[in-house]
């Protein structure tokens, strides 16, 4: 079931204090990557991890309930949304962020992404059971110092997912992906809680092309405070 995005017009506004972001001039000890499926997360995370000596966290991914859901099943999106909801709150409270370390962390999603499908997936009555869970939760969970999220149009987005070809999301239709882009776009527009560097890769592809690659790593390792836009030239 797909609910307007209008749903949760308010619901991410202002999620945590400002006492969160990152001070000035510090380097980000904790970075999260973030976007629509078949972006690039997964990717960006695991070479900025190795680039920087970084712990790398994957979002969980084994979840029995899913292929119910790409099925349409009844009621397995609720089911699907809350094992979600707290295999990501277990593995984040695990992180040992330690600002006076030297430790970094790198992550392919941020806590508040659950609360995002949740709003697109879940009917009022389960959506209202669900918030009592994730307020609690949300509360406990490490805040990212920098979050990178990488934008892609509907469009590019459909031809990386065709080109993938992953059997579980075959069965996303075109209109929900564009839902899910949307809800990203409006999510970060009201995101304030970390530092955060908006990266438009359409006309990028640095999974393919080293070259966007090192653009993409040279912005990373720049300053970055509050919200900044990175629009590559492309190849």
């Amino acid at each position: 079931m797909l609910l307007p995005t209008r749903v949760c017009e308010h619901a991410f506004a202002n999620t945590l204090p400002q006492s969160h972001m990152a001070k000035l001039f510090e380097l980000p000890r904790y970075i999260a990557i973030e976007g629509p499926i078949r972006v690039g997360k997964s990717t960006l995370a695991r070479v900025l991890a190795e680039r920087m000596n970084a712990q790398q966290v994957t979002e969980p991914e084994d979840n029995p309930f899913l292929a119910g859901f790409y099925a349409g099943e009844p009621g397995a999106a609720f089911s699907t949304q809350m094992t979600f909801l707290a295999r990501r709150f277990e593995q984040l409270m695990a992180l040992k962020v330690d600002p006076h370390s030297h430790k970094v962390i790198v992550a392919d999603y941020i806590f508040e992404k659950d609360k995002l499908f949740a709003c697109l997936n879940l009917s009022d009555a389960e959506l209202d059971t669900y918030n009592r869970y994730y307020e609690n939760f949300r509360k406990q969970v490490p805040v990212p110092d920098l979050v990178i999220y990488l934008q892609a149009s509907p469009d590019v987005l459909k031809k990386r997912l065709k080109k993938k070809n992953a059997p579980g999301e075959r069965a996303l239709s075109d209109a929900y992906l564009e839902e899910v882009s949307k809800a990203y776009e409006h999510f970060f527009f009201h995101y304030s809680a970390s530092d955060l560097l908006i990266v438009n890769t359409s006309e990028i592809d640095f999974v393919e092309r080293n070259q966007d690659l090192q653009e993409l790593l040279n912005k990373v390792s720049e300053p970055i405070h509050g919200t900044q836009y990175f629009l590559p030239l492309g190849g």
